[in-house]
């Protein structure tokens, strides 16, 4: 495979100024509708991206479980290699890749914890496996075999047999406020269309063209 002989060309849709609503909130939640509605393998899937304490940035998919005027909301370990970066740096950035409609959105923001009760809402309405798992898994620590991990969720299905199974305190969420959105959109040779969206005075948005 010869990598820089592999291209294409993006002619899927172009992307106008009049197009674009005026809260990226809103102009996000209506691609993301888009990406469902078509039916993209996890069209709720970001990359989150952090920086530690050494400068070194790392990046991971998660899956987006919230939306609204507040931000953007993901779960996770709060003892993992993420949650670590975001407690010494809570500057993020996160990245929808929706390549089949030709488009990605990225957003800066800055993350915080959610609170203990909506932890425990979003966790209760969780899969109960997906609740085992999260107390079986000490996630972004090393471990010596996958034998050993399917043990530790054994031993936690058999210790919550009986009745619901408890929040972890060290399991729960991170809103996302954002900052500033790139959306953008293929176009013909290599002349994409890109816009962002910034903060500005009183929380107002400012939209302009960037170019690609």
């Amino acid at each position: 495979m010869k990598l820089d002989d592999i291209r294409r060309e993006y002619l899927r849709s172009g992307l106008s100024r009049s197009e674009l609503l005026a809260d990226p909130i809103e102009q996000l939640t209506d691609w993301l509708n888009q990406a469902h509605s078509v039916e993209l393998v996890d069209a709720t899937a970001m990359t989150v991206a952090t920086v530690d304490g050494d400068g070194q940035p790392s990046q991971r998919v998660v899956l987006l479980k919230r939306l609204d005027e507040r931000g953007l909301v993901f779960y996770t370990n709060l003892k993992s290699r993420k949650a670590i970066d975001i407690e010494n740096n809570n500057k993020i950035s996160l990245h929808f890749g929706w390549l089949q409609l030709e488009r990605q959105v990225k957003i800066q923001g800055i993350a915080s914890k959610m609170s203990v009760t909506e932890n425990l809402s979003y966790f209760a309405s969780r899969p109960k496996d997906s609740q085992l798992a999260a107390w079986a898994s000490h996630q972004s620590k090393p471990i010596s075999s996958r034998k050993l991990l399917n043990a530790a969720f054994e031993q936690m299905k058999s210790k919550f047999s009986d009745g619901q199974v408890p929040l972890p305190d060290f399991w729960g969420g991170y809103l996302v406020k954002p900052t500033r959105f790139e959306f953008w959109q293929g176009g013909g040779a290599r002349l994409h269309d890109s816009f962002s969206y910034c903060t500005g005075p009183k929380d107002n948005w400012q939209l302009e063209r960037l170019a690609p």
